[in-house]
């Protein structure tokens, strides 16, 4: 192992050790929380898949961040710790990562995890059958290796410094023949039952390796009317919604705790590029001139986010180009300008498509209608349901416009800006740009730190240049709790870590 990763794995060890120790001194306070349950409000249900490497939405990544663990597990920090592995070492040529198992690591349904259930994810994950691996950077892995019964190697094409990211991803039993409806993975709660657009309820797995969950039960349940939101937390009904408004938090009684962060995602109108007139230019630019994110974050969450002006959220300050915010400049008459260049001097209409579950994204595109009209172009909003978003926006591609927030499924510039590949099958807004391709793909294939970020960093210039999508913010993310409840953490990626909540005393 390289000295700074053995360094941080085995700070990890001992603290992981320190907080085993600490439990068992304060084994009474955990046994007063056997029988409890908290209620978790959704905005949708899971529907995508209950397969963790098939999983796209990030509600869904969220709610199964609960059951699954990969070699490694990231942390509210945006760091990585042991997980399924207890250790692991680089080769020097950076190609080779060899991996040690933790001892008696258990299954949901109370098999022990082997050294082959752990070459079949990786190699599920890296199949290419379908055109594309399912984790991306798999596809740089060019074999799996069981050197023993405890141990495996990785092989890589090309070193990777990203890499180890990746390797969050899901270690399921090789056994399972259907984990689409019956998830089994080897996190601190298991699969309990699911009622499709009701409810989605874990239990607390009791031989789990590392610090046993506090909160015996947890009901994730689907609120699709956003409206009925306090109404549910003020009658008992809901116990904790993340990502409630600015105006439903100031709603709320005393009896609940809002704790505010930021959503780490990007949130933009994405524009369809296959669909005229979005494949012009200038008429992209006008758009971004003539939108004022100041403005929306003021009406939606009283002034509350961050701007952003490219595919990146602060929270990644080492790709975060704040300079970006002002390349497009609000400027009304330079918009009305470009849209004259472009053919349109009388404007032009289309439709801005909204999942209606997801109430600040509907918020901010009923300001853009008002933004919109004062160079001319008529914006429409159409609601649809989250499923049928998916379906038609996400995978299908059939629509004009989005306004939606994307976040990255591992705390990697990858994450962000591998969507806008031209061969990406990810790229739902059809965006091609020889120049972006080739700057990722420099990216990807630099091994030195410095160039890979400058590569991503040149991505995120030429995306904004293009006016790829009209790019407004992070959102802030306010999370309702009920005060009976504590130990909510943010994570910079999709997570809902409930084995860390606890009664309060």
């Amino acid at each position: 192992m390289k000295r700074k990763e053995a360094v941080r794995f085995f700070s990890a060890m001992v603290l992981i050790s320190l907080t085993v120790a600490l439990s068992a001194c304060s084994g009474d306070k955990q046994g007063d929380e056997l029988s409890s349950v908290i209620t978790v409000g959704i905005p949708q249900d899971i529907e995508d898949s209950l397969d963790p490497h098939r999983a796209v939405a990030a509600g869904t990544r969220e709610v199964l961040f609960n059951l699954f663990e990969g070699l490694v597990k990231p942390t509210s920090d945006g760091d990585y710790i042991p997980a399924i592995a207890s250790d692991f070492t680089i080769a020097e040529n950076g190609l080779v990562y060899t991996f040690t198992l933790r001892e008696n690591v258990k299954f949901h349904d109370g098999s022990t995890v082997t050294a082959e259930d752990v070459k079949f994810s990786l190699d599920k994950c890296a199949d290419t059958g379908s055109g594309s691996p399912l984790v991306a950077a798999f596809a740089n892995i060019s074999e799996v290796l069981i050197l023993d019964e405890k141990t495996i190697a990785i092989h890589l094409f090309t070193p990777d410094t990203e890499i180890l990211a990746s390797l969050t991803t899901a270690i399921i039993p090789a056994a399972n023949a259907s984990p689409e409806s019956n998830p089994i993975g080897t996190g601190p709660y298991l699969f309990t039952s699911r009622s499709p657009q009701e409810n989605f309820v874990v239990t607390r797995f009791a031989d789990y390796w590392g610090d046993k969950a506090n909160i015996e039960t947890v009901i994730f349940k689907i609120i699709a009317n956003s409206d009925t939101i306090v109404m549910d937390l003020e009658g008992g009904s809901l116990d904790m919604v993340p990502r409630i408004t600015k105006s439903q938090s100031d709603e709320l009684s005393g009896r609940f705790n809002i704790l505010e962060g930021t959503m780490n995602l990007v949130q933009a109108l994405y524009l369809n590029h296959a669909v005229p007139p979005f494949d012009i230019l200038e008429v992209r630019q006008a758009l971004c001139y003539a939108v004022d994110p100041f403005e929306i974050m003021l009406m939606i969450s009283d002034g509350k986010g961050a701007e952003v002006g490219s595919s990146m959220f602060p929270a990644f300050t080492k790709y975060f180009i704040e300079d970006l915010n002002n390349f497009y400049s609000f400027d009304i008459e330079k918009a009305k300008q470009l849209l004259s260049d472009a053919g349109y001097p009388d404007g032009f209409s289309f439709t801005i498509t909204v999942p209606s579950n997801h109430t600040q994204h509907v918020d901010t595109a009923q300001v853009l209608v008002e933004q919109f009209k004062r160079i001319g172009v008529q914006a429409n909003i159409e609601l649809i349901e989250w499923e049928t978003w998916v379906a038609e926006v996400n995978t299908g591609r059939n629509y004009e416009t989005t306004v939606i927030g994307l976040v990255a499924s591992t705390f990697t510039a990858r994450a962000m800006l591998d969507r806008f590949h031209t061969d990406n099958r990810r790229n739902f807004n059809n965006y091609s740009n020889p120049d972006f391709d080739i700057a990722l793909e420099n990216a990807l294939a630099s091994a030195d730190d410095l160039m890979k970020t400058f590569y991503y960093k040149e991505c995120l210039r030429i995306l904004t240049e293009t006016a790829a999508n009209v790019y407004i913010q992070d959102l802030p993310e306010f999370v309702a709790i009920s005060n009976k409840f504590g130990g909510y953490e943010f994570y910079p990626l999709p997570a809902l870590d409930m084995a860390k909540m606890y009664i309060v005393d």
